[in-house]
């Protein structure tokens, strides 16, 4: 029937036309009652979903097995949970209204839908999942956008559309989440309340599929619409960002200083600090076009090879914890080769998935030694390439997602058939694909036709080679998760934060804050074929990466619509990198390592001025990297890299020997400067430019001054050592540690 959607926001009311059914037409057990069940948290993994159910009654985890619960319901301790004869007796109705004793409370009323829904299908004769029963095609939250403000109201209704055509309103069947709690919250009845100021997406779950409402509340912010006009667009990226700004009424800092640019803009591309005789010839250049030339140059630099291979390694977990060192080096050096070449993204998945062969002459082959389990393998592959967490889905449906045991279990058997054997050289591994082996589904048995996730299965006796079939469905630009995952955690690198964060969390129920943008993005980079280097200048050029990190009054609370650049805490690599360049000392990295049977075993000889970036492996000791949050690559999450400060880096830049060592020898810096007979105000001078980008304000020269003067006169010692001190200062402060 037609009905109109009235929603109270304040004194004013919000018309929403809807058509569809008040409430669901049969008392289907798999489209009606499981959806009641999982409502009511009967089949949670606090309550009868858990592994050993509650009470004698064990359902599977949020309804993924009907057949299993309308056994168990109806058919297990002799029924005694559904009494034909008195259907209102049931114990499915009388424990749920908690008609008699309870552990799990009250779960619905006798007056309630639920509990006529429970009964009417009792009185039918409790009939189970059918052949022809229909199939939830579609399903939308609505309203699909709002603007509101803050105290409002809004009931989220949710439209069920089936595969005989019928819709039905299923809001008293979904389940509610918020993505952002502090701008809205909201009930298991599908009412949301705003809270705070913001943008949050409602996701409705019902019957595996995820339908999103998205709420916004512009902040009280009185900005003219000439702030947003009058903004630098530099391309596509701005115009997105401007709208979602202006939207929220939050006005875009000031374009950042050349000084701050160029410094942000080594450290974000290349993961190195500007020399300052780069850093004068940029600020030198009158050419309104020197940023882009810049971008340019930064990209074809042989440091930027160094960092994006290092990235790429932690993302694919190179390291000589499972591999042999000669695999653990192969697999660098092709990922290595990649980078150099700017192998387009899609064939670099597709060289990784399909590798056969040695390990060590195609080292691409060593990430199927990493993975050698079948579920890992999908998982990992799930995380690495398509930037989602499918792991849930192993023992029972995504709780959070629509994969469903079945898909899972559908996808791994795509891995089923990688063989390995020993090769004829020391640590090497060779890769082939067998002509037979399936992965049996966890809790039928069976093996499901290899099928990627959402595409078309592969028949079981088929003879075509299955990573082959994954990798050309993973790299279709019509592929809906492929591009997107890898843009965005390259966004991410740049801006501070991922349009989707965490950026291995791309879920449904997990979305974008600027989906718009994201799009854009994705398909520009499907547009340009892949192109890494293509989508990183977009991002670069951008007005929006070209902001000042300073923020304004009014968005000084933003941390995830861009409206400013958004400091964060260097790599460890990076900053110890930076201590070498600086200093003039280069690091030892000739040190004992943990060999991958778990023993000692000393490292290859890596010559004098490696770099931390271009280590290829993480288990190389180095307690400065483990204090500054390197990753271990052990599992593929990006949660494994961490930039929070903590007492233990505070205690190692005390007293710790990495960089106090580096000022001390004789070869650094400080002793260079000594050596040069420069005067105390050249030191300052050049200290600022080498870690900084920048000369010291008249503050900061008159501080450093006073120190330094005063220790001249003391002695030459006592010089050398408060130039030590100042250099340690600056290069142990917040703003050297922090990409600005």
């Amino acid at each position: 029937m037609n009905m109109k959607l009235l929603v109270v926001l304040g004194c004013s009311v919000l018309v929403v036309p809807c058509s569809f059914a008040a409430e669901p037409q049969a008392s289907s057990f798999v489209n009606d009652v499981v959806p009641i069940l999982t409502r009511a948290g009967c089949n949670a993994g606090a309550c009868h979903g858990a592994l050993a159910g509650k009470g004698g009654l064990k359902l599977s985890l949020r309804g993924y097995d009907p057949l299993a619960d309308h056994f168990a319901l109806t058919r297990q301790a002799l029924a005694r949970r559904i009494d034909g004869q008195k259907p209102e007796k049931s114990l499915l109705l009388t424990k749920a209204t908690r008609s008699i004793p309870h552990g799990g409370g009250t779960r619905f009323e006798t007056d309630s839908v639920h509990y006529k829904v429970l009964l009417n299908w009792i009185t039918s004769g409790a009939p189970g999942p059918k052949s022809d029963d229909r199939t939830l095609t579609k399903l939308e939250a609505l309203p699909p956008k709002s603007s509101l403000k803050p105290n409002d109201e809004l009931q989220i209704r949710v439209r069920a559309t089936y595969s005989d055509g019928k819709t039905a309103d299923v809001t008293h069947l979904s389940k509610f989440l918020s993505s952002e709690e502090p701008v809205a919250n909201i009930d298991e009845d599908g009412k949301a309340r705003v809270t705070g100021h913001g943008e949050t997406g409602i996701s409705a779950l019902f019957a595996g599929k995820v339908a999103t409402s998205t709420i916004t509340v512009p902040f009280a912010h009185n900005v003219k619409p000439e702030v947003f006009a009058k903004a630098p667009r530099n391309n596509f990226i701005d115009d997105h960002i401007l709208r979602k700004l202006q939207l929220l009424s939050i006005p875009p800092s000031g374009q950042a200083s050349d000084a701050e640019f160029v410094r942000r803009a080594f450290l974000d591309t290349c993961g190195i600090v500007p020399k300052p005789n780069e850093v004068q010839a940029f600020l030198a250049d009158a050419s309104p076009s020197k940023r882009a030339k810049l971008i340019e140059t930064l990209i074809e630099r042989p440091e930027f090879v160094d960092y994006w291979s290092h990235q790429w390694s932690d993302l694919l977990l190179v390291s000589s914890r499972k591999l042999s060192q000669q695999s653990m080096w192969g697999f660098y050096r092709a990922i290595r080769s990649s980078v150099a070449e700017n192998q387009p993204w899609d064939k670099f998945a597709r060289d990784i998935l399909t590798a056969s062969g040695s390990t060590i002459s195609n080292g691409s082959a060593s990430y199927f030694l990493l993975h050698k389990d079948v579920s890992d393998l999908a998982e990992s592959t799930a995380v690495t390439f398509l930037g989602t967490s499918i792991t849930c889905a192993r023992c029972h449906n995504h709780p959070l997602e629509k994969w469903t045991q079945d898909q899972y279990w559908a996808l791994a058997n795509l891995f089923s058939q990688v063989g390995l054997k020993n090769g004829s050289r020391a640590g090497e591994t060779i890769v082939q694909s067998l002509p037979q082996g399936d992965a049996l589904h966890l809790r039928k048995g069976i093996a499901m036709p290899p099928t990627p996730l959402d595409g078309k299965p592969l028949a079981l006796d088929s003879t075509e080679d299955r990573r082959a079939y994954f990798a050309q469905w993973l790299t279709e630009p019509s592929n809906p998760f492929f591009a997107k995952a890898i843009v965005n955690r390259v966004w991410k690198n740049y801006m501070g934060r991922g349009l989707v964060e965490a950026v291995d969390d791309l879920r449904d129920t997990n979305p974008a804050t600027n989906p718009e943008l994201l799009d854009a993005l994705t398909q520009d980079f499907i547009k340009n074929k892949f192109d890494m280097k293509k989508l990183m200048k977009q991002i670069l050029n951008s007005a929006a990466y070209q902001r000042s990190s300073v923020p304004l009054a009014e968005n000084q609370a933003d941390d995830r619509f861009y409206s400013r650049y958004l400091p964060r805490r260097l790599s460890a690599e990076v900053i110890l990198d930076a201590y070498a360049d600086i200093t003039g000392v280069p690091t030892d990295f000739n040190t004992l390592q943990i060999g991958a049977s778990g023993g000692t075993a000393k490292t290859t000889s890596f010559p004098v001025g490696t770099r931390a970036m271009q280590l290829p492996d993480s288990l190389l000791v180095s307690r400065f990297l483990d204090a500054f949050g390197r990753a271990e690559r052990t599992v593929t999450c990006a949660c494994e890299v961490t930039r929070d400060s903590t007492v233990t880096q505070a205690l190692h830049m005390n007293n710790g020997q990495t960089l106090n060592e580096k000022l001390r020898q004789p070869t650094s810096i400080v002793n260079q400067w000594l050596k040069a007979s420069a005067t105390n105000e050249e030191i300052l001078n050049r200290l600022f430019l080498l870690a900084l980008a920048r000369k010291p304000t008249a503050m900061e020269s008159k501080k450093f001054l006073a120190e330094l003067d005063t220790a001249s006169k003391e002695s030459a010692k006592a010089r050398q050592e408060a130039i030590e001190d100042a250099t340690w200062a600056v290069l142990s402060g917040k703003e050297f540690l922090f990409n600005r």
